[in-house]
């Protein structure tokens, strides 16, 4: 693996990814007091994108702030962002950013703190420097390629449970109304067979929460690589399992990925093998 490049100011690229959730961060919190209050004057001002799915002045301030910051510390590094910069043809090669500014943007305009900033440098296509920070809590995850997976900088692994009948199992609806219907059916094909299931609202957070075992495992199937780089380093990291939908290699656009402990990943695929879950 390639070392992680040193910024225009001399930083690391950890550091800089550092600067750029808190620079964000700042801006979400500001304007999560208001939406909180779930007052019609003081909720946050959004654009419907599609069903459920949403684009609000936060999102778009915080990645212009960050598109920013990124310009200055790595002019020549192209950026992958989720609201406005173009997308990159050429992913596979060299050195790319990939950024969510605000993920969960439907729980921040509702007033519910379960939302996330979501950046990762990556390499050749593949994810070297991963970071999730959740500004409502405080917490960050983080990864680097050969250096494990920290939370709030103490080391962290996968969970060790071994069985999906023993997980709790995260999962998220995403944005296409048919799969998201086939895999509610797949729940209650299953159910209750595991532990609990668990709608998060952040795809960020999911990763990351069955990266560190807060989960034992994620499944999802309507994804962009913004929503996913962090997470499959953080996975990989951690000791964990991630795999797309299929069961195979997982990419940054792999549009659906299941991830976790081996035990419930594996479970979870022989269960969902033939079925329409897809």
């Amino acid at each position: 693996m390639a070392e992680l490049p040193r910024s225009a100011s001399g930083k690391t690229a950890a550091a800089v990814a550092r600067d750029c959730a808190r620079t964000a961060s700042a801006i979400i919190m500001d304007r999560f007091r208001g939406a909180g209050a779930r007052s019609e004057q003081m909720a946050p001002q959004r654009t419907r994108k599609g069903r459920g799915n949403f684009v609000t002045e936060t999102d778009l301030a915080c990645e212009k702030a960050v598109l920013a910051l990124l310009a200055a510390e790595y002019p020549a590094h192209p950026v992958l962002s989720e609201e406005t910069a173009a997308a990159v043809e050429d992913w596979r090669r060299g050195w790319l950013w990939v950024v969510d500014p605000l993920d969960g943007t439907h729980n921040f305009s509702q007033g519910i703190p379960l939302f996330a900033f979501n950046i990762a440098l990556c390499h050749d296509g593949e994810p070297v420097l991963g970071l999730t920070f959740a500004p409502a809590t405080g917490d960050e995850f983080c990864a680097q390629a050969g250096r494990g997976m920290t939370v709030n900088g103490e080391p962290a692994r996968v969970s060790a449970t071994r069985s999906l009948a023993e997980s709790v199992w995260g999962m998220d609806m995403g944005y296409d109304d048919a799969r998201a219907a086939r895999l509610i059916g797949l729940v209650a094909e299953v159910w209750p067979g595991v532990q609990s299931v668990r709608v998060i609202g952040s795809a960020a957070l999911g990763l990351a929460f069955a990266a560190c075992g807060r989960y034992d495992l994620f499944v999802h199937h309507y994804l962009f690589p913004w929503d996913v780089a962090p997470g499959i380093l953080m996975v990989r990291e951690a000791g964990g399992v991630i795999v797309d939908r299929e069961g195979g290699p997982v990419s940054l656009y792999s549009e659906g990925v299941v991830a976790g402990a081996a035990g419930p990943v594996q479970d979870f695929l022989r269960l969902s093998r033939g079925k329409a879950w897809r």
